[in-house]
């Protein structure tokens, strides 16, 4: 099964309205980004023990770690959690950005350093979503 099957038999996979509101996610995020990288992580490790929920990831970046190490992954992620949907938002370097500049206009959100957290897509604001997410781009393709 390639990637993009796995990605629709997740977002298939997903109780309504969940179902619809990460389909459009997907859709929106593909507009803004077209050509990106698709990836999809099962939320298993190496032992096939589930160790976080699955993620769809969009788009290409290199982490560094502290020990000089690097580590392809993506920019952006997509995955559904007990309550709603998380979108990830990976690079930024001050964690602190996403909840102080979109946190208030974002709705019925829960933001951190890298992560947007709502329970239905009708709850936020799509516009300042957007615009989360293509500041995120930005950010990572400077790096």
């Amino acid at each position: 099964m390639d990637i993009q099957e796995q990605i629709e038999k997740y977002i298939t996979s997903q109780s309504e309205p969940k179902r619809s509101d990460m389909r459009e996610l997907h859709r929106i995020i593909l507009q803004i980004m077209p050509a990106c990288k698709l990836w999809f992580l099962d939320g298993k490790n190496s032992e096939n023990k589930t160790v976080s929920n699955p993620n769809i990831g969009y788009g290409l970046h290199t982490i560094k770690y502290a020990d000089g190490k690097t580590r392809e992954f993506y920019q952006i992620g997509l995955s559904a959690n007990q309550t709603g949907i998380s979108i990830y938002i990976l690079g930024i370097g001050d964690k602190t950005y996403l909840a102080q500049t979109y946190g208030k206009n974002l709705g019925k959100a829960s933001v951190t350093g890298y992560c947007i957290k709502f329970k239905k897509l009708k709850d936020i604001n799509i516009d300042i979503l957007e615009t989360a997410i293509r500041y995120g781009i930005g950010v990572t393709n400077e790096n």
